[in-house]
């Protein structure tokens, strides 16, 4: 959605309460007590009553926003700026955006919002071709006392500051492609932090987010050895150095582009915080061709999901984004 359409459709309180009621309809009540779908509006009380059992649904219950004091008028205008831009928007700059006093609130909505984004691509499974591989992202101190133990840690791929990320694209063979053009054409994207790079914690990854049936192209990493007994079928070669990006390409585009997002817009991300800031690379990178449709998209994914970020303190010491 452009800035100037935003600006006309959701120019109050009111506006954005219609569009969410619309959107939440459209989508389809259902009762959490009883689980009947048969519903009525309250417009006094601007909420839902089950036809069954009288319970009480509101505009927000159930959603990404449940639980907020935030305007509907911050949730939606967070929604526009996200979904307006390839790359992001960080919670300082959101707050000022805003006007907001406090950063605390904004801050937790911005992960919200990333957690239902997560949310909703876990519901589909990468199929096909998937070509697979490990990223390495370099992770945020927490103190000074973290900055003088790394002196003494290993360094590289098996540094403790790295957190490992599996990353997995859907890819196949491109046609005749032209000298400028890549081997192969991507499709979707999913990248999962995981603890280790142990076979069983990545043929368990694999598991949640590729079809058995599909095609995995790996390099000769020791562990991708187990990960072949989660797909129908695998392709591993040698992908080192200058080879590794044309026998996997679109996975060291995605790791490339996602690092450059990261250091371009935020000065640092804890570990425990990097999931969310993936999960909203890869909605945005699988919905490149959504064009002012992605703004309705998130909407939908914040009416239909409950987000698994729960409260914490922002720690001042430690910049997140």
């Amino acid at each position: 959605m452009k800035l100037l359409d935003f600006a006309k459709h959701f120019d109050s309180e009111e506006a954005c309460e219609k569009y969410l009621k619309e959107t939440r309809e459209k989508e389809g009540i259902k009762c959490s007590r009883c689980g009947c779908e048969k519903q009525y509006w309250n417009r006094c009380h601007k909420r839902w009553m089950c036809a069954k059992c009288g319970h009480e649904t509101t505009l927000r219950s159930g959603t990404v926003m449940h639980g907020s004091n935030l305007p509907l008028l911050y949730w939606f205008t967070a929604i526009h700026l996200l979904t307006s831009t390839k790359k992001t928007f960080s919670a300082a700059e959101m707050q000022r955006q805003l006007g907001h006093k406090r950063y605390q609130p904004i801050w937790e909505m911005m992960h919200k919002l990333r957690s239902v984004m997560g949310k909703r691509d876990s519901k589909y499974n990468l199929e096909g071709t998937i070509e697979l591989d490990e990223g390495y992202f370099t992770r945020n101190n927490d103190s000074a006392k973290d900055e003088d133990e790394d002196e003494n840690q290993k360094r590289g791929l098996g540094s403790q500051r790295k957190s490992k990320v599996l990353v997995m694209v859907e890819s196949e063979k491109a046609d005749n492609p032209k000298p400028s053009q890549k081997s192969r054409k991507c499709g979707h994207l999913k990248m999962k932090v995981i603890t280790d790079l142990k076979g069983e914690t990545l043929k368990s990854a694999v598991e949640c987010s590729v079809s058995p049936d599909s095609t995995a192209v790996m390099d000769n990493f020791a562990s991708h050895s187990t990960v072949e007994k989660a797909v129908s079928k695998s392709e591993r070669q040698t992908a080192h150095g200058c080879n590794a990006p044309k026998v996997l390409p679109w996975v060291h585009i995605a790791i490339s582009n996602a690092k450059s997002l990261f250091t371009d817009m935020y000065h640092g991300i804890k570990e425990e915080f990097l999931q969310e800031y993936l999960n909203e690379f890869c909605y945005k990178f699988n919905r490149k061709y959504f064009g002012d449709r992605m703004f309705d998209r998130l909407v939908i994914a914040a009416v239909s999901y409950k987000p698994t970020f729960e409260h914490k303190l922002y720690n001042s010491r430690a910049n997140c984004g």
